[in-house]
């Protein structure tokens, strides 16, 4: 499968994904995701890269959705590597986010 066609999943806590988060990422908490909480439609199918603050919550993700079948890897050291790469981050109401 092409890289371009792999989904972006922050499995952060809600509060840090409003203050700030990649776009065009989609959101399910790890907590719900390890619960058996439906997966995002777009996730169904394609390589999922997963991703949170630091990049623990992402690593269990993404074993948790390998165990399952799903192409999945994560983000190294998360989404406060994305920002010092200088990767954008929006907030939940599209304006500029921060990393919380």
């Amino acid at each position: 499968m092409p890289p371009f066609q792999a989904v972006l999943l922050d499995v952060r806590a809600t509060q840090e994904w409003n203050a700030g988060h990649a776009p065009g990422a989609l959101h399910l908490p790890l907590p719900r995701l390890m619960a058996g909480a439906p997966w995002p439609a777009a996730v169904r199918g394609r390589r999922v890269v997963a991703i949170c603050r630091f990049g623990n919550r992402s690593r269990t993700a993404a074993d948790l959705l390998t165990a399952t079948g799903v192409e999945a890897t994560d983000v190294a050291e998360g989404m406060t590597a994305w920002a010092r790469q200088g990767l954008p981050v929006t907030g939940v109401n599209g304006g500029g986010g921060v990393i919380a």
